[in-house]
């Protein structure tokens, strides 16, 4: 089939030539094509001596203009000494292009294969340079539902958009529409992950990056910024009102009340990411503590009076509640930023009632119970450390006297200055001279006595301040309390120091309880445990700046989308709008193109030989699991393709001054612009069966059809996203230049359905050509009833086409001529079977007007537009078979031409099934229209006419 395809495209015959060119290019059509139409190098087999070109190969339109582009480089020596060598390697380089393609997106990963989503697996987000911090905070917002339900159903309204004139508002519009792009790829993308580019060049631009805390934490506040200025667009009002309305607001706001003491001074504030410190703080809830209450600071030149303190209280706490934990500093001494390592603990669950303003005096009431617990336990402490230390000077003081009395008069005394060697009954201390047995066990009783009076005093105290640990522990325990819990929804980590450092997200699976760990694209299942270990800090590097908890009170923040009728869970693609759904479904047909691609380069590098035989590709029954997800169909037949790719190369080839000055933009934008003149030209040339411009591409019929200008564009510009124009390195940058600018065209810009319709008329077009061509084959052979079923299909397809428009089919007249005449030819011969008599005919006879003569003697007789010639025909079919009533046959017969008549005469209440053709290969556009006018001039000569 390949050597085919470099046979139509270069028009060399020489079957050698085109199996080595193939060889050469490890099955790349495209780089055996450049290989063909070189003038300078020959295609030589690895490992044989460099041939020259071979002479004499015949040259069709696109092979010249190819030579003629080359042949204007070859001017300059040098630029030819260049082509030489980049041609000499081409072979190695071709194998190594592809493989380094395929890497480009994640460097671990050389397969498309291993890019496939794994059933519902959670989508990661790849890292574009630096920005795990973008894939932290989005994953966290992503997998909060009443977040991705927001995003995903934002919408603007025509007269809105007029209005948006500003820069900022432009702005917010075009990130809004990535990230719901962005949001719609993550719930329904084939790939296990998707790329954040376009948002993030959004982004970059809005924020700094100097220090590595104050790029996370500056997004956050200018995402929730753009959000909150999005959401007031929709909303069409910018009064204080109109923005306590804004979903953004609503779910991510909340606001406090700063009171001084002592006096009367309140003010409310609102807030989003509430700030937190870590030093000094064991815990959230001290943290909080030390960010709700300033300490009261005593002046500097006063014994008594002090400056009332601060407090604040939290008036309306936002549903969604983030804590920004505060773990860089600037060391001053050192003029850098510096990380705080500390350990600080947070739970799953926090009751943020005591941090209310309508908790106030009970939470005031709590506070001072705490400073005297607080007090009683530091008191205790101290005590218990003095009873600890006298526990352990009485123990000292016992063991040392009953050894000392014990040993007493027994040891000497060494004096090292006076004598060489101790004398042997010198004590080594003062001793007493004498001691009692009974002075001795009076000693020892009291000291036991006391020693014991001790210990249980030391146990009584850890007894008391256990309980007042306790008591601590429980003051902000009770029901009127906990109220008012917040769960942690996710938690944002860092690793690494102030300067640098990777950050991922720790993310709670409500639908499943578990937790997840996100980290860029690589997405796993994790523990509180190993939460702990990471996020808490003081044992490694790593530690959490940022906590997300959720009201656990409104179920609806974690709840998916539900059917309204059926009420059931919507998953995947089925929870998004409409023009989110068709932009996710192209996305995942590029991925599914991507992967046969991938596929068709490892087959044909593995088996250069069109006989030979294909390993199984691991990857293959991926790419039928994508191929089941996806529900795009790919666009153009085998054939269709080699049409359009042959224009393209040409085109690419003509552009070629245009690249090497100007770069690969301005190449392809050259290439286009030729191909779009080639084709427009094409267009109006006078159409006719036996040579159908139309048939040579899809533009020309949208042409012919007056198509929208953004389907034809669109169209076109997808021709040199194809794979196989990488021939040379020009051919693979247009084409990657032409990849790049198809992936900007959002939903927004085009009406996918539209699109998809476009094309889907053109190959039912191709078909309605193909069909009549086999059908006037097999009529041509005598194949009767064969080709009245083509036939048939032909003109009911067809018919469906014209309606929308003269130009989108063809000529149905000449379709319904080759039909009429193969139904009265069956007719005649089944007729003539009928009335044999014989069994075995009678049944062939009754087999044929059943299968092929009344279903399409119903469709014609349903069909309003039907030609007066088809009327005639259908009025001479039954009156054939009324005229068979008058005559004698035995009563066996009669019985089956009283079944068969009505069938004949009536069938509007009868349910038509046109058994399926067989399918047919759809060739190029030049050997469809010449088999059709070999097959008509045999049909007009009555004789019979191959084509090869």
């Amino acid at each position: 089939m390949l050597i085919n395809q470099l046979q139509e495209i270069t028009g060399i015959q020489d079957q050698q030539v085109l199996y080595k060119a193939l060889k050469a290019s490890h099955g790349d059509v495209g780089h055996a094509v450049g290989l063909l139409t070189t003038p300078t190098v020959g295609v030589q087999d690895p490992g044989e001596p460099q041939e020259s070109a071979t002479p004499g190969l015949p040259k069709d339109e696109l092979q010249a203009a190819i030579e003629l582009s080359l042949q204007e480089s070859h001017k300059a020596q040098e630029e030819e000494r260049e082509l030489h060598r980049a041609l000499e390697a081409s072979t190695e380089e071709n194998a190594a292009r592809m493989k380094r393609k395929r890497c480009e997106a994640q460097s671990e990963m050389c397969s498309p294969a291993d890019w496939i989503r794994q059933d519902d697996w959670p989508v990661g987000i790849r890292n574009v340079g630096n920005t795990c911090w973008f894939s932290a905070v989005i994953q966290s917002l992503f997998h909060l539902p009443v977040f991705k339900r927001l995003v995903l159903n934002y919408h603007l309204s025509e007269r809105i958009l007029e209005k948006c004139k500003s820069h900022a508002d432009k702005r917010n519009i075009a990130f809004m529409q990535e990230l719901r792009c962005l949001f719609a790829l993550m719930v329904g993308s084939t790939r296990r992950f998707v790329d954040p580019s376009a948002a993030v060049e959004l982004l970059r631009d809005a924020f700094r990056t100097s220090e590595a805390q104050q790029d996370v934490s500056e997004f956050t506040h200018k995402l929730l910024d753009w959000l909150e200025d999005a959401f007031q667009l929709a909303a069409n009002g910018t009064s204080a009102e109109d923005k306590q309305h804004n979903p953004m607001v609503q779910l991510f706001y909340g606001t406090f009340v700063t009171e001084r003491k002592c006096k009367t001074l309140c003010n409310i504030e609102q807030f989003g990411q509430y700030p937190l410190q870590v030093n000094g703080f064991n815990n959230l809830d001290e943290c909080l503590e030390g960010a709700m209450v300033e300490k009261e600071i005593e002046p500097l030149h006063s014994d008594h009076s002090v400056t009332p303190g601060r407090e604040r209280w939290f008036k309306k706490l936002p549903p969604v509640l983030t804590f920004e934990l505060s773990r860089f500093e600037f060391n001053t001494q050192l003029g850098r930023p510096e990380k705080i390592h500390k350990k600080l603990e947070f739970p799953q669950i926090i009751y943020m009632d005591r941090y209310l303003h309508k908790n106030l005096e009970r939470t005031n009431e709590r506070r001072g119970e705490v400073k005297r617990q607080k007090e009683q336990l530091a008191a205790l402490q101290q005590k218990l450390e003095c009873s600890a230390a006298l526990f352990s000077d009485t123990e000292e003081t016992d063991d040392g006297l009953a050894c000392g009395v014990s040993n007493c008069q027994r040891t000497p005394i060494y004096k090292p200055f006076t004598q060489c060697r101790p004398p042997i009954d010198c004590p080594p201390h003062p001793a007493p001279h004498s001691i009692t047995e009974e002075e001795l066990h009076f000693v020892k009783t009291c000291l036991q006595r006391w020693r014991t009076e001790v210990e249980n005093e030391i146990n009584e105290l850890k007894a008391t301040i256990e309980k007042v640990t306790q008591t601590l522990e429980g003051i902000y325990s009770d029901n009127s309390l906990c109220q008012v819990p917040y769960r942690l929804h996710a938690v944002l980590v860092h690793e690494g120091q102030a300067s640098a450092g990777h950050y991922w997200a720790y993310i709670y699976d409500h639908a499943n309880q578990r937790w997840m760990k996100y980290n860029d694209v690589s997405i796993t299942e994790s523990t509180w445990e190993e939460l702990e270990r990471d996020s808490f800090g003081g044992m490694t590097n790593a530690s959490a700046y940022c906590l997300m908890y959720i009201d656990d009170k409104l179920p609806h923040l974690i709840t998916e989308d539900t059917d309204n009728e059926t009420g059931q869970v919507l998953h995947g693609m089925d929870s998004l709008p409409s023009i989110l759904r068709r932009y996710v479904q192209e996305d995942n047909r590029w991925f599914q193109q991507e992967l046969s691609e991938w596929e068709e380069q490892y087959c044909q590098t593995a088996t250069p030989q069109e006989e030979s035989a294909v390993p199984v590709d691991p990857a293959s029954s991926s790419l039928e699991k994508v191929q089941q997800m996806s529900v795009e169909p790919q666009f153009g037949a085998p054939a269709e393709k080699l049409d359009q790719e042959a224009g393209v190369i040409l085109a690419i080839a003509k552009a070629r001054q245009i690249f090497d000055k100007e770069g690969p933009e301005a190449g392809l934008i050259k290439a286009f612009h030729e191909e779009y003149s080639r084709l427009h030209e094409l267009s109006q040339e006078k159409t006719t069966p036996q040579d159908d411009p139309r048939l040579q591409h899809a533009l020309v019929y949208f042409f012919q059809n007056k198509a929208p200008k953004r389907i034809i564009e669109r169209t076109l510009l997808e021709q040199f996203t194809d794979r196989n124009l990488s021939f040379d390195e020009r051919a693979i940058s247009i084409m990657r230049e032409a990849r790049s600018k198809l992936r900007l065209i959002k939903p927004e810009d085009m009406d996918m359905d539209e699109y998809l319709e476009w094309h889907d008329d053109y190959r039912l077009f191709r078909t309605v050509f193909v069909h009549l061509l086999t059908g006037l084959e097999h009529y041509q052979h005598g194949k009767m009833q064969e080709a009245l079923n083509y036939l048939s299909h032909a003109y009911e397809t067809n018919n469906a086409l014209i309606i929308k428009g003269e130009k989108r089919g063809m000529d149905k007249s000449l379709i319904a001529v080759y039909r009429r005449k193969c139904l009265m030819a069956l007719n005649e011969g089944a007729s003539r079977l009928f009335r044999s008599g014989e069994e075995g005919k009678v049944k062939e006879g009754v087999s044929i007007m059943e299968e092929s003569v009344i279903p399409c003697l119903h469709l014609m007789s349903r069909d309003t537009t039907v030609s007066q010639e088809d009327r005639d025909a259908m009025e001479s079919v039954r009156s054939h078979w009324c005229c068979c009533l008058g005559q004698d046959m035995d009563d066996s017969l009669q019985v089956k031409l009283g079944e068969l008549l009505p069938r004949v005469l009536d069938g509007s209440a009868e349910t038509v099934v046109l058994k399926d053709p067989p399918k047919v290969h759809v060739n190029q556009a030049h050997d469809l229209c010449s088999r059709l006018a070999a097959v008509m001039e045999s049909i007009h000569n009555a004789t019979i006419v191959t084509v090869t």
